[in-house]
């Protein structure tokens, strides 16, 4: 982790807890994770460890829905502005990075708190990464240089589970699973058949193996979670989204096709190219998000062994941290 990035050590008075005991929480973007998970975190003397494919970026700030600084003087983040936005990440780093983090917070009596919305990083970190190869950089730049249409009959013809199955909007996954095939001489879908299966869906928090641990998830209503999202998205837009894209672009953004393909970025981006006027890009990166959100509650659901709580429109987050508070197993 970058020195300047690192958080604060914690007060010497927060209370200390087991140092097996983990708490997980996850939900869609906009369900308001972040709030109470820094509530959770100042009630259990907790910190968070970022569960973020884009959070990891430096200078992503306003359209990742990165914790403000405050916030993260209030509790110490981690995982969150380790890379420069022209480095690539993926779920390898993650658990490498997150093991660590665990290992650190455990060490001094805290509870970590893993939250986010990359439903894959919470599923590589708990079930592990398989045996696909790691990233070839040639290859992957031959394929990134691809047109996607190419790509996909490749996919198609090479493995035809995979492409059934794959989201074939999605250029980085696509390339991904590509990329592992011509190393490997495999199907893609069957290297992932093995971790890749739907995980039993907990109508309570999982049984501990090893570190305990506890894994709720967060869902609102669909008119809820979409107002939430238009609203976090004017505000985002208000804010300088603009600008800060802009600023990324002549830091070299381009070079680093995971981070160009995020939600917000990748529409500002078009915008700044003369594709489309700014009221019809703020309007597109609304309905993006609310897609992508849709999607991540159907993934979640069938592939991590979440608690799900139903957070009403006008629950404050404290109320939301003090119901899971409740949940908890005494002394965990």
């Amino acid at each position: 982790m970058n020195p300047a990035s690192r958080p604060p050590e914690p007060p010497g008075d927060e209370p200390r807890l087991p140092p097996a005991s983990l708490l997980l929480l996850t939900g869609p973007s906009a369900v308001g994770k972040s709030a109470v998970a820094l509530g959770l975190a100042e009630r259990l003397g907790g910190e968070i460890i970022s569960v973020d494919s884009m959070q990891v970026y430096r200078g992503l700030d306003l359209g990742t829905a990165k914790p403000s600084t405050t916030e993260r003087a209030r509790v110490p983040h981690h995982l969150i502005d380790v890379l420069d936005s022209t480095e690539s990440f993926d779920a390898a780093q993650f658990v490498r990075l997150a093991q660590t983090a665990v290992r650190q917070i455990q060490t001094r009596g805290r509870r970590p708190i893993l939250t986010g919305g990359t439903g894959l990083y919470f599923k590589a970190y708990l079930e592990g990464l398989g045996e696909a190869p790691p990233a070839d950089p040639l290859l992957r730049a031959r394929l990134e240089a691809t047109d996607l249409a190419e790509l996909l009959a490749e996919l198609r013809e090479r493995d035809p589970a995979g492409y059934a199955s794959i989201d074939r909007n999605n250029p980085r996954r696509v390339i991904r699973a590509l990329e592992v095939i011509r190393l490997t001489g495999r199907p893609f879908s069957e290297q992932r058949a093995a971790w890749s299966r739907p995980a039993p869906v907990a109508q309570s928090p999982p049984e501990p193996t090893g570190p305990a641990l506890q894994f709720f998830g967060l869902r609102r209503s669909s008119a809820d979670l979409r107002l939430r999202i238009e609203h976090r998205v004017d505000a985002m837009f208000a804010a300088g989204l603009v600008a800060e894209t802009g600023r990324l672009l002549a830091a070299g953004l381009e070079r680093n096709r995971t981070a160009m393909q995020a939600i917000g970025y990748r529409q500002v981006v078009e915008h700044l190219r003369g594709q489309r006027p700014l009221a019809e890009t703020i309007a597109l990166v609304k309905t993006r998000t609310c897609q992508f959100a849709r999607r991540q509650m159907t993934w979640f659901r069938r592939q991590l062994p979440v608690r799900w709580l139903e957070v009403a429109p006008a629950e404050p987050p404290a109320a939301t941290a003090e119901r899971i508070q409740a949940f908890l197993q005494p002394g965990s």
